[in-house]
């Protein structure tokens, strides 16, 4: 299986990261532990949404689009309800 995930930074909570993984709990402990130079200023983070899926390529195919235009404004419309 593979994920595609949304998480939510704890202390500064406007900030939102979207990826795939085929290992969801390890990923997000990899992204609280810093190992992720691009957000580990904005750990610890918290998980909000993902979504399983039974391929790679769909599930960056899926990713690819959360992270479009479109695809953001569809995450705070349909995926995540508590928007800020």
């Amino acid at each position: 299986m593979w994920y595609v995930y949304i998480l939510r930074s704890l202390p500064f909570p406007e900030q939102e990261y979207t990826g795939a993984t085929a290992n969801l709990k390890q990923r997000i402990a990899d992204h609280n532990a810093g190992r992720s130079q691009h957000i580990a200023k904005y750990a610890p983070w918290q998980l909000i949404w993902y979504c399983a899926f039974s391929n790679k390529i769909t599930a960056l195919e899926f990713e690819k689009y959360l992270k479009s235009h479109s695809g953001r404004a569809f995450a705070k419309k349909r995926l995540i309800k508590d928007n800020i």
